[in-house]
C-alpha cells in the first residue's frame, strides 16, 4: 500500500479524531490549571514524540515550544535531558515520568519513579501531567499509523 492511499484516521473518522482533540484540550487545561508552564508541557511532548519515533508530532510541538519561548539549545538538549544542565528539577522529573508513559508496557510506572516524581510534583501536577502524557502518546500513534509526512520546510533540502 503506497503512502497515498493510506487511510487518514483523521479525515476517515472526524468525529473520533474531534473527541481526542477535545480529550487534548481537556488534558491541556488541567495542566494548565495544575501550573504545569507551557513550557515543561512541549518539553515532555516533544520527548514523548521523540520517543515514540512520531516525527508529525515532534514538529507540532517544536513549533509550539519556540511560541513559547524555548530555545534551539534548550529543545535540543531533550533527547539527552539526563546529562544536560539546562532543564529544571521540576523538567526532569516530568521528563522521568513521561518516559514511564512511553515506555507503560514495561511494568508501568515503577513505584521508584512515582516516588521520585511524587516528591517534586504536587499530586495534582502528577494527575494533570499524566492526562497531558496520555493525550500525546495517543495522538503519537495516530500520526505513525497514518504515516502523517513531515515534508521539509521552505529553503531546507
Amino acid at each position: 500500500m503506497s503512502e497515498e492511499s493510506r487511510v487518514h484516521l483523521s479525515r476517515s473518522a472526524p468525529a473520533a479524531y474531534e473527541a481526542l482533540a477535545a480529550f487534548s484540550k481537556t488534558a491541556g487545561q488541567l495542566a494548565r490549571e495544575a501550573g504545569i508552564d507551557p513550557r515543561m508541557a512541549e518539553i515532555v511532548q516533544i520527548h514523548v514524540s521523540q520517543r515514540n519515533g512520531c516525527a508529525y508530532c515532534v514538529r507540532v510541538h517544536v513549533d509550539r515550544a519556540v511560541k513559547v519561548g524555548l530555545d534551539a539549545d534548550t529543545i535540543a538538549q531533550i533527547p539527552t535531558w539526563r546529562e544536560s544542565g539546562v532543564f529544571s528539577e521540576r523538567e526532569r522529573a516530568a521528563l522521568e515520568l513521561a518516559e514511564s508513559f512511553v515506555y507503560i508496557h514495561d511494568g508501568g510506572v515503577s513505584d521508584e519513579v512515582y516516588d521520585r516524581v511524587g516528591g517534586v510534583l504536587a499530586e495534582e501536577e502528577y494527575v494533570a501531567l499524566s492526562w497531558l502524557l496520555v493525550s500525546i502518546n495517543a495522538f503519537n500513534r495516530v500520526a505513525i499509523a497514518g504515516r502523517y509526512p513531515v515534508p521539509a520546510r521552505d529553503g531546507h533540502a
